[in-house]
C-alpha cells in the first residue's frame, strides 16, 4: 500500500512539473523563433485535444453512454501533449 502511495505521488509530482513547464513556455516572451515553436506545438496540442473530445463523443453517443469528464485527466494530457509537441518543435527549429 505505502508503494502504491509513493508511485502516485511521484506522478502527481511529474504532472505538475509538466504544467509548470507548460505555463512557464506560453508565458515567456521570447525571438520569434521561440514564438514559432511555441506557437505549433500548442495548435498540436489543441487539435489533438479537440480530436480527443469529438472521439470521445462518437463513443459514447454509439455505446448510448453519459458524457462525463475528468478535467484533471484532460489537463494532464494536454501537459503531456504539449510537451512532447515542444520538445519536437525545438529539435526541429533548432532550439
Amino acid at each position: 500500500m505505502g508503494g502504491t502511495f509513493v508511485f502516485l505521488g511521484v506522478i502527481l509530482l511529474v504532472f505538475a512539473l509538466l504544467d509548470g513547464v507548460m505555463m512557464v513556455s506560453l508565458l515567456r516572451p521570447g525571438d520569434e523563433r521561440n514564438q514559432v515553436i511555441v506557437w505549433k506545438a500548442s495548435a498540436f496540442t489543441l487539435f489533438s485535444m479537440a480530436g480527443l473530445e469529438a472521439l470521445t463523443v462518437v463513443e459514447n453517443l454509439v455505446k448510448v453512454q453519459p458524457m462525463t469528464a475528468n478535467p484533471l485527466i484532460h489537463l494532464e494530457t494536454a501537459a503531456i501533449l504539449y510537451f512532447i509537441a515542444l520538445i519536437y518543435h525545438k529539435k526541429r527549429h533548432g532550439g
